[in-house]
Order: C-alpha cells, then structure tokens, then sequence
C-alpha cells in the first residue's frame, strides 16, 4: 500500500456518474434539519430587512426635512452681516433668501421621492420641511420690510399723498439747529 492512499480513501467521497435518476428530494435529511424552519427564517430575514429600510428611509426623512434650519440660520446671519442699507448685497442676500425657500416648497414632492414607501410616514417631515421653509421666506420677507423695499404706507400705493415722516434724520458733522 502506498503511503496516504488509505487515509485518502477513508475519506473519499464517490458520486454516482449518472444524477439524472437522482434529485433533493430523495435524499433523505440530516437528524435535527428541518426544512420549514429554513423557509421561515429566510422570511424573517427578509422582513427584518424590509423594516430595517424602513427606519433608514424615515430616518433620512427626518434629516431632510431638518436641514432648512441650518439654512435659516446662515442666511438670518447673513442678513444681520448685510446691514439694512440699501446696497448691492444686502439686495443679492435678500433676495436669495426669498428664492430659495421659494424653489424649496416648489420642489417638495422630488425632495421625499427617494423616501416613499408604504411602511414610512413622510407626512409630517413634510410638514416640517414646508414649515421651515416658510419660516425663511417670512425672514426674507422682513428683510425687505427692514430696507425700506415693501409698500407698507398708504403713500406707496398713492402718489398725492404725502410720504410717511422720517422717525431717523442723520447730518453731516455739525449738529442741526
């Protein structure tokens, strides 16, 4: 005997040349397996998937309509930074706070898009979203209001009347007697 053939034949495993006449189902299972318990855990598995992606997607909701706050926040600061003269970009600043919030609650239904499903409430990250982003344009708004760029006086709309007074009067170096 040649050395390691009988270890290598005690080991051996000879399949039939001809698996035609043989399938699955005639071999019979393992002690202790049990195929139904295979299929439900395959279908557990796979709704623990499906619910797992359903919190991810709510999650991510949650975070997209949350991030006009962060927005509001830098353009109220960028704002404030513009001061309320009337100039070039304190007009550009103003004005992109009007447009974005604008654009945003035009473009709400694509927003949540990626996050539709049967499983996921969207409704009220909606709702926060389109509330933030009413929020900004009332910012903008008030910028507006604050440069002195809305009609808010009857003489505005009418141009017999006279305008509103001054509550503000700045001079030149010298005080006015």
């Amino acid at each position: 005997m040649e050395k390691g053939k009988g270890l290598a034949r005690r080991w051996a495993v000879e399949f039939a040349a001809d698996n035609s006449s043989s399938s699955i189902s005639d071999v019979p299972d393992p002690l202790g397996f049990n195929r139904s318990s295979l299929d439900l855990d395959d279908a557990s598995g796979a709704r623990q998937r499906k619910e797992a992606e359903a919190a991810w997607k709510s999650q991510k909701a949650w975070e997209v309509a949350q991030s006009p706050f962060k927005n509001l926040l830098m353009m109220g600061f960028m704002m404030w930074m513009a001061g309320n003269a009337v100039h070039l970009f304190s007009i550009g600043i103003t004005f992109s706070a009007l447009w974005q919030p604008i654009s945003a609650l035009q473009g709400v239904g694509k927003v949540f898009e990626p996050y539709k499903d049967p499983r996921v409430d969207i409704l009220a990250p909606k709702l926060l979203f389109i509330a933030l982003n009413l929020a900004a344009l009332a910012l903008g708004v008030w910028k507006l209001n604050s440069l002195g760029l809305l009609p808010t006086h009857t003489s505005d709309w009418v141009s017999s009347l006279a305008p509103a007074p001054e509550v503000e009067y700045a001079g030149g170096g010298r005080p006015i007697l």
